[in-house]
């Protein structure tokens, strides 16, 4: 099976990072899903939270989705509860588009945070120290993106350069400890077995 995402975004990172965690998380569930994701649209949280602002990024990042597709939506949580917002949001999208299966992550605080859960397995990588250990409760860490930063030399850490690549090498397996990158990979299978039924109704 062909599968195609269409994905919303807050941040220049992500726009690079998403589309490769996202092939990484499919090729995990099942090698055989062949996985297409679209350039995300990006907005900033501030105006997505507004009202009709998610709905027309959804529908943007909807166009020119066609066989088996889904719309990812993910954004930092920030200070916001996960729990509270993630619903308003999901609702809010598959109500955009109710004809596709509509998902919605909010990394806990950071998408950064994931790589802080799995810094063991970052290190030696851009910089960062042999040595490199995760804190205690990386999604409790208040700014993982200068956590990162002060372990990562001169250069510190900037996000559209550095966060597509640690997105390919962090091991997705110490991410799972952290309750918000769980709930990313079960929002994906969640959306591959919409997609598996959506597709063997058509037959």
């Amino acid at each position: 099976m062909t599968v195609q995402f269409g994905c919303v975004v807050e941040g220049h990172g992500e726009r690079e990072a998403v589309p490769v965690l996202l092939r990484r998380i499919v090729q995990c569930i099942d090698p055989a899903i062949s996985v297409e994701v679209r350039h995300p649209v990006r907005f900033p949280k501030s105006r997505l939270l507004k009202a009709g602002n998610l709905e027309r990024a959804v529908q943007q990042a909807a166009l020119g989705l066609g066989g088996a597709a889904a719309i990812l939506v993910l954004l930092d949580s920030d200070n916001d509860a996960p729990c509270i917002l993630g619903p308003e949001l999901l609702a809010r999208a598959q109500a955009a588009r109710a004809d596709l299966p509509v998902g919605v992550v909010l990394p806990r605080r950071e998408f950064e945070a994931w790589f802080l859960a799995a810094a063991r397995s970052l290190r030696g990588h851009r910089g960062l120290p042999e040595d490199l250990d995760p804190p205690e409760e990386p999604e409790l860490v208040p700014g993982a993106k200068e956590w990162l930063s002060r372990r990562m030399g001169r250069h510190g850490y900037s996000a559209p350069l550095d966060q597509p690549a640690l997105a390919a090498l962090f091991d997705m397996q110490q991410a799972l400890r952290t309750g918000s990158f769980d709930k990313c990979y079960r929002e994906v299978q969640r959306l591959l077995r919409e997609l598996s039924i959506r597709q063997s109704q058509t037959f």
